[in-house]
């Protein structure tokens, strides 16, 4: 999915800096975007829980008909499957993407960074170049960057970013690959918003 709205107009209106980049600091432009947005009320219960999803949403870059399908089908089919709550398990489908992946591994500065790679076919899955960002990982996969792009200043520049990496995932930022090691833990990486409201708007819709 390709957002089309400047990604500065998408953080003025969910009020946080949605995708970690300095481009999009809020200091000078608290403001929610358009005519009235200093003026607009989000103090019901319904427009503080749509806020709440619409953050989570955008934060991961995906489009409507892919968040609900995550968390109204995907997730909560396999909670129930697995025995874990709903919001645990839509946090690893949320992490568990290919895109998401390469992010945390300190490869990508931003989401959009690490989408434009996956789709560019900048990487290989298991030994086959593969292009498609929403693809669930899983442990015992394997991602590499491709030959030709080993010497890209791109890589070099990002693989030298000081990043926390979490522990279901495995970096060797000299040979460029990321071995999945388990499913994604809670306590490790923050979410912008929560995931139990967003379960409860999709619940109340």
């Amino acid at each position: 999915m390709k957002y089309t709205w400047a990604k500065l107009r998408l953080c003025r209106r969910e009020g946080v800096n949605i995708f970690g980049s300095a481009k999009y600091n809020l200091k000078q432009r608290k403001t929610t975007p358009g005519q009235h947005g200093s003026s607009m009320q989000r103090n019901s219960e319904y427009g503080k829980l749509l806020r709440n999803k619409q953050l989570l949403k955008r934060s991961y870059l995906l489009s409507e008909k892919q968040f609900a399908k995550i968390v109204k089908v995907t997730a909560s089919q396999y909670a129930k499957n697995q025995n874990i709550s709903h919001d645990f398990a839509l946090f690893q489908f949320l992490e568990r993407r290919m895109d998401v992946i390469v992010l945390r591994s300190g490869l990508a500065q931003t989401i959009m960074q690490a989408r434009q790679m996956v789709v560019h076919g900048h990487f290989t899955l298991n030994g086959v170049k593969h292009n498609v960002p929403s693809t669930f990982l899983k442990p015992g996969d394997k991602i590499a960057l491709r030959e030709w792009l080993k010497k890209s200043p791109l890589y070099a520049s990002n693989a030298k970013n000081a990043v926390k990496v979490p522990s279901w995932i495995k970096v060797d930022k000299n040979a460029y690959t990321i071995d999945v090691l388990s499913l994604p833990q809670k306590g490790e990486i923050e979410t912008q918003a929560d995931l139990l409201k967003v379960i409860e708007f999709y619940a109340r819709a």
